[in-house]
């Protein structure tokens, strides 16, 4: 069977949604391009670039990981050469983020260079509201 890039680029995206709800950093790090400037713009923050500023901040954030767990919606991935993007959204419990991952591909798989996730006021149909959340990441 061969799987499409656009395939492979979504799993990629989703295997950073699984590490962020597993809290595992270790999955979350190797999710990360490493030969390339990355940087991450989490909810409300500033810009955090550099890899070490970058994965710091998650080794923060994943130590308790918000709940009920992120759950990627409304995926849609545009490839342009050795660069792939993710457009979605995010829901955690009643509220939902519009996202965008940016990967590079790096020794033949896609690593993340950049995320980025606000509050928007649309959303697609999400799954069953649950309690707020209290943060967002």
């Amino acid at each position: 069977m061969i799987v499409s890039d656009e395939a492979q680029l979504i799993s990629a995206n989703r295997s950073f949604y699984t590490a962020f709800a597993r809290g595992d950093f270790t999955a979350m790090d190797a999710l990360w391009a490493k030969s390339v400037a990355v940087c991450c713009v989490h909810p409300g923050w500033s810009p955090v670039r550099g890899r070490d500023k970058v994965m710091s901040t998650w080794e923060g954030i994943l130590q308790h990981p918000p709940q009920p767990a992120i759950q990627p919606l409304g995926e849609q991935a545009t490839i342009m050469g050795n660069v792939g993007m993710v457009v979605g959204f995010e829901a955690i419990g009643d509220v939902t983020l519009v996202a965008t991952n940016i990967f590079v591909l790096e020794d033949g798989a896609w690593k993340m260079v950049h995320h980025q996730a606000a509050i928007t006021e649309r959303a697609p149909r999400a799954p069953e509201p649950t309690r707020n959340p209290g943060r967002l990441h």
